[in-house]
């Protein structure tokens, strides 16, 4: 427990773990409750035409499919990059487009777009779908706070900022945003220890102002996601202190997705300070050049 002479606000120390006891997370967050912007010349993954298949694209978590008006098509199939069938739409009269909702769990590589009419193949077309997620940008509240979802108030001091960018062709979701080693409040074991905890994220929904399961991210996407678990706050025990002299170190970021269940990291350099209080704490970070 966090003794009540903390430094800590009130809303930091209603968020801390204590030992086991960890906060269940509910929920997902869409691209509209941050800031979304869309990569220049890349709003979704599209092909060629093949044959009557006018357009196959991936639009934010679906694979879209349209036929040419005059194409005498009936059904239209979706193999996955396994050659098992993902699943098959029917074109109805005067329907020209069909979807695939592949969500975030789907595997990653080529899939197969069949065209059919009744039992015969009438057109065949491919689409490559393979996320790739880029951290841009980290910061923090107390030194940016215009970035952060509430530019004034101890709420945002403690808490970071990270941008992140899809450069790929299909959707991805990051669950869980990691602040591991020279950080005052880490997110392993040294800290609130959340890292290993599959139910837990470390991310802020500011509309619903609560910790979130997800944050989804389209092709084509920049979005910016906000800590919950104040890394940067100064905590009793903690191995950072400004009050101990300049400190410095590294510290990992990380962000775990669904897709395959991978991971995007970078590490950067930070340096603190030496203060007679945690408030006149000024902290550096850059990128690590290694």
């Amino acid at each position: 427990m966090i003794p009540t002479d903390s430094p800590i606000d009130r809303r930091t120390v209603l968020r801390t773990l204590g030992g086991a006891a960890l906060a269940s997370v509910a929920g997902c967050l869409d691209g509209s409750r941050n800031s979304d912007t869309t990569t220049p010349n890349q709003t979704s993954a599209t092909t060629e035409r093949a044959g009557p298949l006018s357009r196959i694209a991936v639009e934010e978590q679906a694979i879209v499919v349209e036929v040419d008006a005059d194409a005498t098509v009936e059904q239209v199939n979706l193999i996955q990059p396994n050659g098992e069938l993902f699943g098959k739409r029917g074109l109805a009269a005067g329907a020209r487009q069909v979807s695939f909702e592949i969500g975030t769990a789907y595997e990653p590589g080529e899939y197969r777009i069949v065209a059919l009419d009744g039992e015969e193949t009438v057109a065949e077309g491919s689409l490559s779908i393979q996320p790739d997620l880029r951290i841009v940008e980290m910061g923090i509240g107390r030194n940016q706070p215009e970035e952060m979802w509430n530019s004034s108030g101890d709420e945002v001091t403690d808490e970071a900022f990270v941008t992140v960018e899809n450069r790929g062709t299909g959707p991805n979701a990051v669950t869980k945003l990691l602040f591991i080693g020279d950080v005052p409040y880490p997110s392993d074991e040294e800290g609130t220890n959340y890292a290993n905890h599959d139910d837990v994220s470390g991310i802020y929904d500011p509309e619903s102002d609560s910790e979130v399961a997800e944050v989804i991210i389209p092709a084509g996407k920049q979005l910016t996601i906000y800590s919950f678990r104040s890394p940067f706050a100064f905590v009793p025990g903690s191995d950072i202190s400004c009050q101990d002299g300049e400190q410095s170190g590294e510290f990992n970021l990380i962000l775990k997705t669904r897709v395959a269940a991978s991971e995007v990291s970078k590490t950067y350099n930070v340096q603190y300070t030496d203060s007679t209080s945690t408030e006149g704490c000024s902290i550096s970070i850059g990128e690590h050049d290694g």
